[in-house]
């Protein structure tokens, strides 16, 4: 998948998403045979943590769990996976990983696709058992755990009437999603993800666990929004609670032959609508096997029925299928057909572009069109790219600095795609070419524009995902993390 972010003054605006597929498993690691591999560091570890956490090897069922990911390219053999199961446990860990300089992933709900950033052949963190979601009615906040996906987050807050900023389909972690940035449903409302956390439980490299808020050390309050793992392991998040109640939306199903009145009638959305309780995301995807281009419509509004106007002209265009309803975040959130790649080879590619034009959208089709059939014959089982629309508004809703987005003057979105070499020089190649397309035209303030870590491709330059902040963030990383531990993990590295 592709996400491209967008600089926009429009009214609405949109984020851009390439993907490419592939169920190909080949070179995918063999399995490791079990414990006559057992590592020394894994030993020690399992004999220093406490009876809350547990190490799993080869060949146990808890160690496949450990290890698994989304994208079957990001899954790696590793020595051994630690259930780490309290915040304690993670400094000992952590410790330990630093005396030996150990490689190690850390894990949260496994859909990065970049190999090696939450994955590893050493030593395998998961974070499964940091599963609590705690609502407190007097703050508005909810303390999440890291090992979460969203759907159980969503599950836990719904009696209460109340939600927080997370994902937008099934299946997404709550800790790579958060420590990355994090566009919500909710963003035109509230903002990133991240501008609605209030405090991190962080364990140090050194061991510590500490409580990070804009209080207690603003400078590391600000690297952990957008700053990825670079300061440590988040055990928990505390975030913002916003008022739910029943949602609107749903996948629709479009064929090629309304490709065009699709095409107009976003065009039209990101021109016309304001609301900013209403989410649409576009997909176009060319699928080989019947060598055409399908749209699928991802529909949101955040009340049990939208305004009549908003979405009139997208619902009366015929589809082949429809799920839209009034139902619970939940149920919207579940109703994404996200998941049912799992086990495809895949890797995310961002590149920014402003505003969706007639020109630009021709591009789009093109790019599709072209790679969905130069890909066919190297297992790719469907090429698809998402436009996703937000208002240019969303930024504003944070005062404070953050590492991710390094400029909140300007409006920017991410654009992602998915498979191993031939499909990895694809996604550059697209993204690159629609961004080209745009500058092209007119959007020069694209020049700049920072790429979405969490779809950025592995080498892409920091400096193009954190811009000015990258100093900032790495006297920030010396401060904290002065023994570089967390430099033996995977993932953007200050």
């Amino acid at each position: 998948m592709m996400i491209v972010p967008s600089l926009s003054t429009l009214a609405s605006t949109y984020l851009f998403f390439l993907s490419l597929i592939s169920l190909c498993l080949a070179g995918s690691p063999s399995p490791l045979p079990g414990p006559s591999l057992q590592d020394s560091v894994c030993l020690r570890i399992a004999h220093s943590i406490s009876p809350a956490s547990e190490v799993f090897y080869p060949g146990e069922s808890l160690y496949e769990k450990g290890i698994f990911h989304w994208a079957s390219s990001s899954t790696q053999q590793s020595k051994c996976v630690v259930e780490a199961g309290t915040p304690s446990d993670v400094g000992i860990i952590l410790v330990i990983l630093g005396q030996t300089r150990t490689p190690f992933a850390v894990k949260s709900g496994g859909h990065a696709t970049n190999p090696g950033f939450s994955s590893t052949s050493d030593i395998h963190i998961s974070l499964y058992r940091f599963s609590e979601v705690n609502y407190n009615s007097t703050s508005n906040t909810a303390d999440v755990g890291t090992g979460l996906i969203w759907d159980d987050v969503y599950a836990a807050l719904e009696s209460f009437g109340v939600n927080v900023l997370g994902g937008r389909v099934s299946g997404i972690g709550v800790g790579g999603f958060l420590l990355g940035g994090g566009y919500s449903w909710m963003t035109n409302q509230y903002g990133l993800a991240i501008d609605n956390v209030v405090a991190f439980e962080l364990v140090q490299p050194n061991g510590k666990t500490v409580i990070v808020t804009n209080s207690s050390d603003p400078e590391l309050f600000f690297g952990l929004k957008g700053g990825m793992n670079n300061f440590g392991i988040v055990t928990k998040f505390t975030l913002k609670t916003h008022p739910q109640s029943l949602v609107w939306g749903g996948s629709i199903l479009n064929l090629e032959s309304t490709l065009s009145d699709v095409e107009a009638a976003t065009i039209a959305f990101q021109a016309a609508v304001t609301d900013p309780k209403a989410g649409l995301i576009m997909t176009y995807n060319y699928v080989p096997s019947i060598q055409q281009i399908l749209i699928n419509q991802l529909m949101f509004y955040d009340g049990p029925t939208p305004p009549a106007g908003i979405f009139d002209t997208l619902l009366a265009i015929p589809a082949t299928s429809s799920d839209v309803s009034t139902r619970s975040m939940l149920s919207l959130v579940r109703a994404s057909p996200s998941n049912g790649t799992d086990g495809a080879r895949a890797v995310f590619q961002g590149y920014p572009i402003a505003s969706l034009t007639s020109s630009i959208s021709a591009v789009i089709v093109n790019e599709t069109r072209f790679w969905g059939t130069a890909l066919a014959n190297k297992s790719a089982v469907t090429v698809s790219y998402a436009m996703e629309l937000f208002l240019p508004s969303i930024y504003s809703h944070n005062p404070d600095n953050t590492a991710f987005p390094p400029s909140r003057n300007l409006f920017f979105q991410p654009f992602d795609l998915e498979f191993d070499v031939d499909f990895h020089a694809a996604a550059r190649a697209s993204s690159a070419h629609i961004r080209e397309a745009a500058i092209g035209e007119g959007q020069s303030e694209l020049v700049d524009a920072p790429i979405y870590p969490n779809y950025a491709i592995s080498g892409t330059p920091l400096a193009d995902m954190y811009g000015g902040n990258v100093p900032a963030l790495q006297a920030l990383k010396r401060r904290i993390d002065p023994q570089n531990v967390m430099g033996l993990a995977g993932g953007w590295k200050f």
